[in-house]
């Protein structure tokens, strides 16, 4: 038996033979058999030959073997192998950056305009589901703070940001606070918290509630229980995303099970699942593809996500990228995902 997967990496010809079955699944989406590899890799071995060698690579976890075919596929593990040893990234044709071009460098109201067209334009150029987070700003810093007394122990917050954005929110405190109390606490905090965002703020808060009340006086002690109160949910930083083309993943065999269908839906409209993903990505240098159960999601053992930052000026601001089947044309996704993010920046910039 050719012991071609049993070292610490596979022979050239076990990777050749790889390559060929991977690209033959991509493109055909059927089991591969000895006869097309023979033919495919352009190597001239017996069919014996390729079928120890195809033991082999499956020994490894490279391939498996489909109950109903003597054929084999690939497994995440082999297409990990391939994206990361064997893949042979072409740079953009001319058509595809023009089209890129064509469809992003049109006149955007606002950035959420230009995300929403980013994203239709990865779901139509690779008839997949696009998606693209919106651009993240600086965080705004609290200006003033300022408190109106409602009834039943509940009060008005008028959180003032960068001197123009006003927020108001309705808390309910555990006592009633009169107006002359809550004047002072608003006076505290603005003396004491003034210029920090929201996080700092939470922070600080938190920082205070931790030392001893000792020499803290009640108007003190009152401001702190107010804000307690105001960050009391641990309200975070909220973020979203535009997803365009999910209805292409029906035409996707691997993903046209009614009940998978279902759930995938499902975590794309409730966002947290590839919202947290996206966010793995801000801080890569470049493009990320995460295979089947690397997601670390469930609903995407069986999907492949194609991933790019996208700057404004110097700083990462957005991610954008393809949601598919495992058996993607990454050769054709990678660069086309790349060169989006690039020219999404470029316009932010």
């Amino acid at each position: 038996m050719v012991n071609d997967a049993r070292d610490d990496a596979p022979s050239e010809r076990a990777q050749q033979l790889l390559r060929a079955l991977i690209e033959n699944y991509i493109r055909e989406g059927q089991p591969v058999g000895s006869r097309v590899l023979s033919r495919d890799s352009g190597l001239h071995l017996s069919s014996a030959t390729i079928r120890n060698v195809m033991a082999d690579l499956e020994e490894w976890g490279f391939v498996t073997s489909p109950h109903t075919s003597a054929g084999r596929i690939p497994t995440d593990k082999g297409y990990r192998f391939f994206v990361d040893t064997l893949l042979r990234v072409q740079p953009l044709d001319g058509a595809a950056v023009i089209e890129i071009r064509r469809q992003l460098d049109g006149s955007h109201d606002s950035k959420k305009a230009l995300v929403a067209s980013a994203s239709q334009l990865l779901s139509s150029v690779t008839q997949l589901a696009g998606v693209v987070t919106v651009p993240r700003t600086p965080a705004a810093t609290i200006t003033q703070i300022e408190f109106v007394t409602l009834s039943e122990n509940r009060v008005l917050v008028v959180l003032v940001f960068d001197d123009r954005e006003v927020q108001n929110r309705v808390i309910q405190l555990e006592r009633h606070y009169g107006s002359e109390e809550l004047k002072r606490a608003s006076n505290y905090l603005n003396e004491q918290l003034r210029g920090r965002t929201l996080a700092q703020l939470r922070s600080e808060i938190l920082r205070q509630l931790r030392e001893t009340h000792e020499g803290m006086n009640q108007i003190m002690l009152d401001a702190i229980a107010v804000a307690q109160r105001i960050f009391a949910d641990g309200e975070k930083e909220r973020f979203e995303y535009v997803m365009a083309g999910e209805t292409n993943l029906m035409g996707v065999a691997e993903l046209s099970s009614v009940e998978m269908l279902r759930r995938l839906f499902e975590a794309c409209n409730e966002q947290r699942d590839v919202l947290h993903l996206l966010d793995h990505s801000l801080g890569a240098d470049g493009v990320q593809i995460f295979i089947g159960h690397e997601s670390g999601y469930q609903i995407l053992d069986d999907c492949s996500v194609v991933t790019a930052p996208y700057t404004s000026g110097d700083r990462i601001v957005g991610v954008l990228g393809v949601i598919g089947p495992t058996r993607l044309n990454y050769a054709r996704i990678v660069p086309m995902v790349d060169y989006t993010a690039k020219v999404v920046g470029r316009l932010l910039g």
